[in-house]
């Protein structure tokens, strides 16, 4: 059992309501970069969310040097962006530990606490109200 867990460094990142569990293979440097089975590019399409998840890769000098795999669920495709993004950043700091500043440095150890608002009574939304009509 500790063999295995030796083989991969695993971080789980939350965004609004989607959750990512990231894997990074240190042993494997062939820079394969899949998402719930596919490519990045085929599952993120939109260069920037690639981009905006692959940021702490790129302020360690890290591009392209692990296998990293993810699982991720819920949310829309941008929560989920955020969500590896965290995932990403943990994982390299439970790689090595002289991460921690560099990544706190610059925001991508904490957590975006924004949430979809709830719905209130008496408007049609959280914050939409009914048309007024004053006669």
């Amino acid at each position: 059992m500790a063999e295995e867990a030796a083989r991969y460094v695993e971080a789980v990142g939350r965004r609004k309501e989607a959750t990512a569990r990231v894997r990074i293979y240190p042993e494997v440097k062939d820079g394969e970069f899949l998402v719930n089975g596919k490519p990045l590019d085929v599952y993120f399409p939109l260069e920037r969310h690639r981009i905006h998840l692959l940021e702490p890769l790129k302020v360690a000098g890290l591009e392209g040097a692990f296998r990293i795999t993810v699982q991720t669920r819920g949310g829309g495709i941008t929560g989920q962006a955020g969500a590896i993004r965290l995932g990403i950043a943990r994982a390299l700091v439970k790689y090595n530990e002289e991460f921690r500043s560099l990544m706190r440095q610059h925001g991508f150890l904490t957590r975006d606490p924004r949430a979809k608002e709830r719905k209130k009574y008496g408007l049609k939304r959280a914050r939409k109200a009914p048309q007024y009509t004053k006669r």
